[in-house]
């Protein structure tokens, strides 16, 4: 009899603690680092140069255009992001009523031409009913994307009221950065912005100095002579410096107006390859930021000059030249004790159509998220684009949807933000 009872009362024991166990434990094995995390960053990019993500073409009606933008937040509330990237300067132009530039042609077709409403305001409602953040991207230096021809511009466009701040490469047309009051002008614009709109955040990408052209060196020694010659030593500190004063200026100037609002900077993924600093990352990058875009990086977050980093780390894990893993890690450590929140930049746009093999194989951007989710240090992820994520290569919307972002997050928390 007491051998049965104690078997009765070890069958009973084990079940309460069995009924204990959560059944989300039963149900998969338990993984180090973050899983779902309560907080998390989760944004799109919607890229409107060449209509690449919205509007989905030139010349839309209003309400087509409106009805594309709405069908566009839908799918990403849907996926539970909690976040939008929205290009509303692309060519120094505006979606929004400026006095810093004319209306952009993506929206009309044709340079300064009214569209009939304000797609800035109507945008940040419509992201705002949905709980979804609102990042401003502007693209500070950018005139032209394909033409140096100032008379195809609007009238009333600022580079042809003071073509002498313009500087012209590999086709493109910019506001050259060296010039004070060109510096100047592009903060003006991004301060209009942040007055008049209820943004939650100004965003740039990896667009700075352009993009090296072998053989064809940066045509701003003139402006070098006039301004910095005095102060640096050589042209490519004085570059950086003119990058990093922007920088600054645009922090100070967005926290004046408005100490809430975020400031973040999306990279190329690099900063220094170890063979050109010791404290660079272990890659071999054909290209860098501090030495080939002047985007000094590290000082920016040593100076608190931005609230956010997101590098753009669009290489596979195990890359050779440049691996993600390696990458996060050092992008972690770049970020570690600072006032700074670390997002990573995700390929999205890659998946299914590279030629790197491990962008064809359906867990690759999956473990990069996951390999993000290890470490405290890295706060979410920002995807480009949303057009790529929507062609569903390799079911990663679905699994979006159903496994990674299962459930919501909150935006992290930035507690120096008042």
């Amino acid at each position: 009899m007491l051998k049965k009872i104690s078997i009765m009362f070890l069958t009973l024991a084990f079940m309460f603690v069995f009924l204990l166990i959560p059944s989300s434990s039963l149900a998969r094995p338990l993984m180090k680092g973050k899983l779902e995390s309560s907080r998390e960053m989760r944004a799109v990019w919607i890229a409107s140069v060449y209509n690449l993500d919205w509007p989905s073409k030139k010349g839309l009606p209003a309400e087509e255009q409106k009805q594309e933008f709405i069908h566009l937040l839908d799918e990403i509330k849907a996926m539970n992001m909690n976040a939008v990237i929205m290009q509303i300067k692309p060519t120094a132009d505006a979606f929004y009523p400026s006095e810093f530039g004319p209306w952009s042609e993506y929206l009309t077709g044709t340079q300064g031409k009214d569209p009939g409403y304000d797609p800035l305001q109507f945008m940040i409602e419509e992201a705002h009913k949905r709980g979804l953040e609102f990042h401003a991207w502007f693209n500070p230096y950018r005139i032209t994307m394909n033409h140096t021809d100032l008379s195809r511009l609007s009238a009333d466009h600022p580079a042809r009221t003071h073509p002498d701040w313009t500087i012209a490469y590999g086709n493109q047309l910019y506001f050259n950065p060296g010039i004070p009051d060109a510096q100047d002008f592009i903060v003006g614009g991004i301060a209009e912005v942040v007055k008049n709109y209820d943004i939650d955040a100004v965003h740039m990408d990896d667009y700075f100095y352009p993009n090296k052209i072998a053989g064809v060196p940066f045509p701003d020694q003139e402006t070098y002579e006039t301004y910095g010659k005095k102060t640096f030593s050589n042209i490519e500190d004085w570059r950086r410096d003119n990058v990093n004063q922007l920088v600054k200026q645009i922090n100070e100037t967005v926290k004046k107006e408005k100490p809430y609002v975020k400031f973040g900077i999306s990279p190329f993924g690099v900063w220094r390859n170890i063979k050109d600093d010791p404290t660079g990352s272990n890659t071999t990058a054909g290209m860098t930021n501090y030495d080939d875009l002047y985007a000094d990086t590290r000082q920016w977050i040593q100076q608190h000059n931005i609230d956010y980093v997101t590098p753009q780390i669009y290489w596979s894990i195990g890359f050779q030249a440049a691996s993600y893993d390696v990458l996060a890690k050092w992008w972690s450590n770049e970020v570690k004790g600072k006032p700074v929140h670390l997002y990573i930049g995700q390929a999205t746009y890659k998946i299914n159509q590279n030629s790197d093999p491990a962008w064809s194989d359906p867990e690759e951007y999956f473990r990069q998220i996951q390999l993000n989710r290890q470490s405290q240090l890295v706060q979410g992820s920002m995807h480009f684009s949303l057009k790529d994520i929507n062609r569903n290569p390799l079911n990663v919307k679905n699994r979006l949807i159903e496994e990674t972002y299962s459930k919501p997050a909150l935006i992290p928390e930035m507690p120096w933000l008042h």
